[in-house]
C-alpha cells in the first residue's frame, strides 16, 4: 500500500494561485490542483470541503501574506516618503485583488488593507484632509499602475505623482 502524500497548505495555495493567474476561477478544480501538487483529489476534498472552499482558502492565505508584508513595509519604511512605502510593500496583483471582492469577507479585508495603506501614506504626505485626499489618489494611482502595467501599458513614476500631491 503506497504511503499517502502530505504537503503543506502553502504549497497547495501556491499551485491554486498559479492556476488562477493563468486561467481564472474556471482553471481551478480538484483534478487540476491534484495534478499540480501530487495530492489525490479526494485528499483535497477532505481538506477543503469544496472547490470554492479550496479557492477561498487560497485567497484568504494570499490576503494574510499581503497584510503581513504591508505591516513589515510600514514599519521598515517609516522614515521614507510615500513612494518608499509603496516600493517596500512591493508588487500587488491588482486584478487578483479585484476578483476577491465578490466575497464579503474578502471585500472587507480589502477595504481594511486599503485604509491601512492610505493611512500610512497620509502620514507621509502631511496632516489634514489634503494629506488624506492625496493618499487616496496615490493609492488609486498605484493600484491602477499595477493593473495596467500587468497588461503591458506604459507606467509612470509614482515618485512624480507623490510630488504633485504635496
Amino acid at each position: 500500500m503506497p504511503r499517502s502524500r502530505t504537503i503543506p497548505d502553502e504549497q497547495v495555495y501556491a499551485a491554486i494561485q498559479r492556476q488562477l493567474d493563468r486561467g481564472g476561477d474556471r482553471a481551478v478544480s480538484f483534478g487540476s490542483v491534484a495534478a499540480a501538487t501530487g495530492l489525490a483529489a479526494p485528499t483535497l476534498v477532505q481538506r477543503y470541503g469544496s472547490r470554492d472552499g479550496m479557492v477561498r482558502a487560497a485567497r484568504l492565505a494570499a490576503w494574510d501574506a499581503l497584510e503581513a508584508r504591508t505591516a513589515l513595509a510600514i514599519a521598515a519604511s517609516a522614515e521614507k516618503g510615500p513612494p518608499g512605502l509603496l516600493k517596500a510593500i512591493g508588487p500587488v496583483d491588482a486584478h487578483g485583488l479585484a476578483t476577491d471582492l465578490r466575497d464579503p469577507e474578502l471585500a472587507q479585508r480589502a477595504a481594511a488593507w486599503r485604509a491601512r495603506v492610505e493611512s500610512a501614506l497620509a502620514l507621509r504626505l502631511g496632516a489634514g484632509e489634503k494629506a488624506r485626499e492625496g493618499a487616496a489618489l496615490l493609492f488609486a494611482a498605484w493600484q491602477g499602475q499595477a493593473l495596467w502595467s500587468a497588461l503591458g501599458a506604459p507606467g509612470f513614476r509614482l515618485k512624480d505623482a507623490a510630488k504633485r500631491l504635496t
